[in-house]
């Protein structure tokens, strides 16, 4: 494994890139990461400038996608202050307006909180790369943290139902995984831990919500694109997308990645 130094000023920090490996959104199609060196604690601000660098975290890892002649792992992140909610948010908002909302920190998780990802895992997600879950696997992934993190957490008549990891940022926060009760699927908490993240970030008057990585050719990140307008890091400049996006706008956002934007998107779907 080569050490990799991305062109940016924290260029003191160190880096490695990974061998070629399967790619998780795409079938047929490998993929690389570059990671920060894990034995590095990062503060609140480091996290903040990798995170507009297009890094995302997972446990006490710190990582971007680096693949060849594939460029479809876009940043996205919702500007809180323009978003506006369509139908459908509105719906799910109006759903759950009888859960009580509850921030914690990560370290007090609990077996609750495990049992709930546990159960998620087993039910929503047999087929993935975290199955089978375990407990150990669990605070790796959602405990374990190089920074600073939260537990948004959703109950109903003292019950858990819902769980959103996040990440503070100096310019709001990163959804890094949420997890719920799949015997709640009516209620869309995906949608409505979001919404309430996007509220959070509104009520400490700051800008954003990352929301990880949004993959144009794969069917289940398209959900990102509805909580518009949001922002796309393209080749190093975040780019803002002022409406939602249908099928074949978002299929030839992926086909285009190789090359340009389309010319027509330079207005008004992006400014």
């Amino acid at each position: 494994m080569n050490s990799y130094h991305p062109k940016s000023h924290l260029n003191d920090l160190q880096y490695y890139i990974t061998p070629p490996h399967d790619c998780s959104y795409l079938e047929n199609k490998s993929a690389r990461m570059v990671f920060l060196d894990p034995a590095h604690r990062i503060n609140v601000v480091t996290l903040s400038e990798l995170s507009r660098m297009g890094f995302r975290r997972s446990g006490d890892f710190v990582y971007r996608p680096e693949c060849h002649l594939c460029r479809q792992c876009l940043s996205c992140r919702v500007p809180v202050k323009e978003f506006e909610m369509n139908s459908s948010q509105k719906k799910a908002w109006k759903r759950n307006q009888d859960l009580e909302i509850r921030i914690t920190s990560t370290q007090n998780a609990s077996i609750t909180h495990y049992k709930l990802y546990e159960r998620y895992i087993n039910e929503r997600h047999a087929d993935g790369d975290m199955f089978p879950p375990s407990y150990d696997q669990f605070e790796k992934f959602l405990i374990h943290s190089c920074s600073d993190s939260f537990f948004l957490e959703l109950w109903k008549d003292n019950r858990l139902i819902c769980v959103s990891t996040c990440d503070n940022l100096d310019d709001g926060v990163s959804a890094v995984y949420t997890f719920f009760d799949p015997d709640e699927s009516r209620r869309s908490l995906g949608v409505f831990a979001i919404l309430k993240q996007i509220e959070y970030v509104k009520s400490l008057q700051q800008n954003y919500v990352y929301l990880g990585y949004w993959v144009p050719h794969s069917a289940k990140m398209n959900y990102k694109s509805q909580y518009a307008p949001f922002e796309l890091l393209l080749d190093g400049q975040w780019r803002h997308i002022s409406r939602h996006l249908d099928q074949e706008e978002i299929k030839k956002l992926g086909d285009m990645l190789m090359t340009t934007l389309p010319s027509e998107w330079n207005e008004p779907i992006i400014k």
